[in-house]
């Protein structure tokens, strides 16, 4: 049984279950922000937890797959390099769920600082789907509107 869960999981496989995995937990962050089950679920160390367990299952796969480990620090070399380790399913599903795992904790992030300042929900929407896509300029748009609800600007807070 644990051979059929173990091929189950290949690296498609993975990166399916990975985007759909996350997808109640930012649905929770984004519409249920104030609700205890995004309390206790979204913005906990949960979602983390399992995107580290399938990282550790995909750096298992990746070392019974003769993956070169010791390749990945070619990656400061430059572009080419990087391109060169991007080539590697192993590799690219490792810094996907890398990305994905950035981005909820910032979300989860934005969601908690949001409530200290009491933020308008509506207004925070719009920046936490933008980290969802595209993780800096969602932190950036967040930032501006917090300006406003902070009344002071800090770049250390």
């Amino acid at each position: 049984m644990i051979e059929q869960i173990y091929n189950y999981f290949t690296t498609e496989m993975l990166y399916l279950w990975v985007n759909i995995g996350v997808l109640p937990f930012w649905l929770m962050i984004i519409f249920f922000p104030q609700s205890q089950l995004c309390k206790y679920l979204a913005t906990s160390i949960l979602p983390i937890f399992i995107l580290s367990g399938t990282y550790i299952f995909i750096i298992y796969k990746a070392y019974l797959g003769s993956f070169d480990f010791d390749n990945n620090f070619t990656l400061y070399l430059g572009l080419s390099y990087i391109s060169e380790l991007f080539k590697d399913d192993y590799y690219l599903l490792m810094f996907w769920i890398h990305f994905v795992s950035i981005n909820l904790f910032v979300g989860g992030w934005i969601l908690k600082d949001a409530q200290r300042l009491l933020v308008n929900k509506f207004l925070l929407a719009f920046p936490l789907v933008i980290t969802y896509l595209i993780g800096p300029i969602g932190i950036f748009i967040y930032w501006v509107i917090r300006i406003f609800y902070a009344k002071r600007l800090n770049l250390y807070d």
